[in-house]
């Protein structure tokens, strides 16, 4: 369900988060998913924002499905040459699309109640074997923020959780916190993990 305030507050502010630049951990959280790839692998980038991490995947030979929700953000990875569209976490529907999913700190933006049944869609639509990135804020409850961005928040426990209920393998955790779009420093958890190759 997309959430008409969130949206606008990502079109408005959309040069300055095109600006903030990846913490050391997000980059080499992207550097290990990749190297989770098999060469040529179809990537589905989910909250795509500009498209940064987009281009990179695709100069290192990879193609993207890259998709966002605010049209501000699929212009601007237009200018990056990354195929990007303009779709909701609703639309992710199929069965074994892709050899890697990416969700860097797009899926925080659904309602609360809906982030389980995200997950195990995105899982439906992740190949046996593939890579599977979350990138989340963590917390407790469901909030709007001081700019009136729509917040679900989770404990990496309970993140975890929800990726091994859906049958994945949890390779790596990192938990760090980082200034965002807002300017406050805000705790977070990186995940990573793989979808069993036997995995139906």
């Amino acid at each position: 369900m997309r959430d008409a305030r969130t949206i606008a507050v990502y079109a408005a502010e959309a040069q300055r988060y095109a600006a903030i630049e990846m913490t050391p951990d997000q980059k080499g959280a992207l550097d290990l998913f990749l190297s989770m790839l098999p060469p040529h692998a179809h990537i589905l980038d989910l909250g795509c924002g500009p498209g940064h991490h987009a281009a990179h995947m695709m100069a290192q030979g990879h193609r993207v499905d890259a998709i966002d929700a605010t049209q501000a953000f699929v212009d601007a990875a237009h200018v990056l040459g990354v195929p990007a569209r303009l779709a909701s976490f609703d639309d992710i529907t199929g069965t074994a699309l892709y050899d890697g999913i990416w969700a860097s700190f797009s899926l925080l933006h659904a309602p609360r109640t809906s982030v389980p049944r995200h997950i195990a869609a995105l899982v439906q639509a992740l190949r046996p074997s593939g890579a599977f990135f979350l990138g989340m804020k963590t917390g407790t409850g469901a909030a709007r923020d001081a700019l009136g961005r729509r917040y679900a928040y989770f404990s990496e426990r309970e993140l975890t959780d929800m990726v091994i209920a859906q049958g994945l393998i949890v390779t790596q955790t990192a938990a760090d916190s980082a200034a965002g779009l807002l300017g406050s420093v805000d705790p977070y958890v990186l995940i990573l993990a793989r979808k069993p190759a036997d995995h139906a």
